[in-house]
């Protein structure tokens, strides 16, 4: 077998059907796939790894040209092969709402003749496991061939199977014009009955069907909305259909740094990316959808205060030890490959700002608060009054020493000031005055601290000389007004010491920072998105305008962003697709409209401008 090296990480596409994720390659390989959820062990995990850690490939391998789409708003693929005999297209969906778990896929010949290969190699466990695989039949006669290992089965039917070549099955074959193979594998638990195969065109037309009818319910008509719709879209695939838990990425370890060590396993549900994707649905017209994200955020961070976690599993488990996976080699060599994220331990005194801010905003909304989530609010919001003051990790979940990170306070006083607006704006009961005093010291703490005078700007954690994209925050929360000149200052500060490239922002400077870690990284897609984001709200609208063209663009034909980019070497880096970077989209693009229609920009989860 010929070494298999994973392409760029922008060269993928993602299907999804509401449980899980595959990865597909331009040139047709399915390299990565958990099943049956988003944080269950890998069976094709060859993205990390090589062809030998499993994969599922279909193609026309003599293709000189290769072309992809999504089937209008959908998550079907639709992959055009060009070869020198002929034209072939081939088609991938994961079908949702059947309450199974399948990956279908249909190649067709559409003009003269092409070769196809298909190789099937499944590797349970990340890699780690080659099952059993031998012949069945379903309870109609239909043969497939499946491979089971533990309480995992994998089953590939269709119109003709692969045949063993020692640890693999492969075939080839040849379609002239109007010739079509279907092909599909189903996961099931190794003692269940084989189901019975799939109608594969009817379940195609379907998932489209289903795609669509959530799509065209998203009212946004403004400047970018192909780009909002597939963004609102990614948000939709990467939450699970049952608990509501939204996932930051459906990868593991794809690096921010090639080569490096900065690996992490984003298939966990943030807290922060849970309140961001409330607030872009309700924005877009998604209320029953926001409903149930808030039903997600307050099972989530229920119990005592005091337990509140950053990330939770899929399910709401709060246990994800981090472990690493010492057979894969990496993604580019990059490891260690993790499993699990240690980062759940840690304190961020940043998330509930984002919690609070996200619920005021429901409410605004019009979503009924109820008595048992309002008063789950309340005795969060009594802890932060007495943790606030305490050193933390930050938003960006740094492996050194704790800090008193400056974003951390002032989302601390997000979270007071929405607060106080529940009882002002909405007559909730709960004990202002306190509230109000608590607010106005975070403020003041912030002011006093967190401002360097001399530098004139605000500053990463206090005592700092440098500055953090996370501060860009500042303007969204209205912790002061977009032209206090505090702010102007730290905004032009922040582009002189982390704008690699026009538009371009790191989320800090890694030799500046104690992150714990060896390396640097490359600039963050949702620091970009809130410079855009900031400009608009300082009244750039050709410069938030510039940086949303050249960023949107960053998508491709796929219009799919990860974690970070690489300006230098025009390729993607980091998890992807990263949930962060596609709220990070909508939010900016929010602020962009509004701003080049001359409406007044306020503050996210508030009706009010401004600091109190």
């Amino acid at each position: 077998m010929r070494p298999h090296t994973p392409p760029p990480i922008g060269d993928y596409a993602v299907l999804g059907d509401g449980h899980t994720a595959a990865l597909v390659s331009r040139r047709g390989s399915v390299d990565w796939l958990c099943l049956p959820r988003f944080d269950s062990p890998a069976s094709f995990a060859a993205l990390l790894g090589t062809r030998e850690h499993g994969r599922w490939l279909l193609t026309v391998p003599d293709a000189t040209e290769v072309s992809r789409t999504y089937v209008e708003d959908s998550f079907v693929l639709r992959t055009t092969y060009t070869s020198p005999t002929g034209t072939a297209v081939v088609t991938d969906a994961m079908p949702v709402g059947d309450g199974r778990a399948d990956l279908v896929r249909r190649v067709e010949c559409t003009a003269g003749t092409v070769a196809v290969e298909h190789e099937w190699v499944v590797r349970f466990g990340y890699g780690a496991i080659v099952p059993w695989v031998h012949h069945v039949h379903d309870v109609n006669g239909v043969e497939g061939i499946q491979a089971v290992a533990g309480p995992d089965s994998l089953l590939l039917r269709g119109d003709r199977l692969p045949v063993p070549h020692g640890r693999v099955h492969r075939d080839e074959f040849e379609l002239a014009a109007g010739e079509s193979v279907e092909l599909a594998v189903t996961w099931t638990r190794s003692w269940d009955e084989v189901p019975r195969r799939l109608t594969i065109p009817d379940r195609v037309d379907a998932t489209l069907g289903a795609w669509g009818e959530w799509a065209r319910r998203c009212d946004y008509t403004g400047s970018y909305r192909p780009q909002v719709v597939r963004s609102l879209l990614v948000l939709r695939l990467l939450t699970h259909a049952e608990t509501g838990g939204i996932v930051a990425a459906p990868t593991t370890s794809l690096p921010e740094d090639f080569g490096g060590e900065r690996n992490w396993d984003y298939r966990f549900c943030w807290l922060r990316d849970a309140a961001m994707t409330l607030e872009a649905l309700l924005e877009h017209g998604y209320r029953d959808e926001a409903t149930a994200w808030r039903g997600w955020l307050l099972r989530a961070v229920a119990g005592d205060p005091a337990d509140l976690q950053i990330m939770y599993g899929v399910d709401g488990g709060r246990d994800l030890p981090e472990r690493t996976l010492d057979h894969l080699p990496g993604y580019a060599g990059s490891r260690p490959v993790r499993i699990g994220n240690a980062a759940v331990g840690q304190t961020q005194n940043d998330v509930l700002g984002e919690v609070m801010c996200a619920l005021h905003e429901a409410r605004a909304g019009g979503l009924a608060e109820s008595d048992d989530s309002w008063a789950m609010q309340r005795h969060l919001v009594r802890d932060l009054i007495t943790s606030w003051r305490e050193p933390d990790r930050g938003i960006w979940e740094v492996r050194g020493e704790p800090r008193h990170f400056t974003h951390s306070k002032v989302m601390s006083w997000a979270a007071l000031d929405r607060a106080v607006r529940a009882v002002e704006d909405h007559g909730l009961p709960g004990p202002v005055d306190e509230w109000r005093r608590e607010r106005d010291a975070v403020h003041a703490d912030v002011l006093e601290h967190g401002w360097d005078e001399e530098l004139g700007t605000f500053v990463q954690h206090y005592g700092a000389t440098h500055t953090d994209a996370a501060l860009l925050q500042m303007l969204q929360v209205g912790f002061l007004p977009p032209d206090d000149p505090r702010m102007v200052s730290t905004v032009a500060a922040i582009r002189r010491e982390l704008e690699v490239a026009p538009g371009f922002l790191l989320r800090y400077r890694a030799e500046r920072t104690d992150d714990g870690l060896a390396g640097s990284e490359h600039p963050f897609l949702a620091c970009s998105f809130w410079l855009a984001d900031a400009l608009a709200r300082q009244g750039d609208v050709a410069g938030a305008s510039a940086a949303l063209d050249t960023l949107t663009a960053l998508g491709g034909e796929l219009g799919l962003l990860a974690e970070e980019y690489d300006p230098v070497d025009g390729r993607m880096a980091g998890n992807y697709p990263q949930a962060l970077s596609h709220l990070a989209l909508v939010r900016a693009v929010r602020s962009h409209d509004r701003a080049l229609s001359g409406a007044e920009l306020q503050p996210v989860g508030t009706t009010l401008d401004g600091a109190s």
